[in-house]
């Protein structure tokens, strides 16, 4: 029983890119699926696919690799906020990842987006990971 499952999410995402797999598969909830859809909306992702089983269901993403190196899109995926220590930011201070070039996952009141669509919103939360 793992008590962070965002954590296990981004590192199976990790190991799957390192290891240059097509698809990786992960336990579902809907903020991993919040997560999943904002990784394929920027263009981290080739394709995603909901299952629903009995009980929990599975996501399948299909990753992205650069046609001619092989290097993965990902480049980096790190988890900021954790279980034991939650990191907030408002609407001012949003982080920027990599000089504007990644991306931070935020979990807001008005869902979870990036961290763009959230200054754009005016509105803060927790930052969940960043993306580059």
């Amino acid at each position: 029983m793992f008590t962070d499952p965002v954590a296990d999410y981004l590192t199976r995402i990790r190991n799957a890119a390192m290891a240059k797999l097509r698809v990786v598969q992960i336990p579902s909830s809907n903020l991993k699926k919040e997560i999943t859809k904002i990784l394929f909306d920027q263009g981290y992702i080739l394709s995603y696919k909901f299952e629903e089983d009995d009980k929990q269901g599975t996501i399948k993403i299909a990753l992205k690799y650069h046609p001619r190196t092989k290097t993965p899109a990902i480049k980096k995926i790190q988890r900021v906020s954790t279980p034991g220590l939650r990191k907030y930011a408002g609407a001012n201070e949003m982080p920027r990842v990599l000089n504007g070039l990644g991306i931070a996952v935020i979990s807001t009141s008005k869902g979870v987006m990036t961290n763009k669509e959230a200054t754009k919103l005016n509105v803060g939360g927790e930052v969940l990971c960043y993306v580059y």
